[in-house]
């Protein structure tokens, strides 16, 4: 490794070589073996901070103040909003065909849900395969959307939260009503 940085080095590209070399030096010692997709992460990663960032500029330029305060009932809202828009997302059969890409099917999950693993065809491609098939990954995603939505939209973010948390509810009540179900039965 350390040849392949002096030969970079040489090569007249200096600092951004070393740097480069370095990089992929302490990515390779991160790994430890496995296969882990360094690039893609630090690229999805930039795309969250782009958004993140596009948003709070596009709100500095429409004169878009935060809120003074967030509400319990907001966060309330968001959160379970958040749990199940992520499950939907990254588990439920139905949303298969947008995570097919990148994921391949492995099996049933819970009810109405899948099992997938990431594919490892390219760094990207699996890091977003994780992102999608991880409900807590996605959440942040999500979350950040619903905050950003509170600033520029605050009553479809809210509709849109409620219906989801509203379906959340629904999950809970199906599945307290199948536990009883079996308990009556059995």
């Amino acid at each position: 490794m350390q040849e392949q940085a002096e030969k970079l080095q040489g090569s007249g590209n200096g600092v951004a070589v070393n740097g480069a070399a370095a990089a992929k030096a302490e990515a390779d010692a991160y790994r430890n073996g496995e296969d882990r997709p360094l690039g893609g992460y630090v690229l999805v990663m930039a795309v969250f901070a782009a958004l993140v960032a596009g948003a709070a500029g596009l709100a500095r330029l429409k004169h878009r103040r935060l809120p003074e305060d967030v509400a319990v009932w907001d966060v309330l809202l968001i959160a379970a909003g958040t749990h199940k828009l992520s499950r939907t997302i990254s588990k439920n059969s139905v949303t298969a065909p947008l995570r097919a890409p990148f994921t391949r099917y492995e099996g049933r999950g819970g009810p109405s849900e899948v099992m997938e693993g990431v594919r490892a065809a390219s760094g990207v491609r699996h890091s977003i395969g994780e992102l999608i098939t991880c409900p807590f990954c996605l959440d942040v995603w999500i979350a950040t959307g619903f905050g950003i939505g509170l600033v520029f939209a605050p009553r479809v973010t809210r509709l849109v939260a409620a219906t989801f948390t509203a379906l959340t509810g629904s999950d809970f009540l199906h599945l307290a009503y199948a536990r009883a179900q079996q308990a009556a039965e059995g």
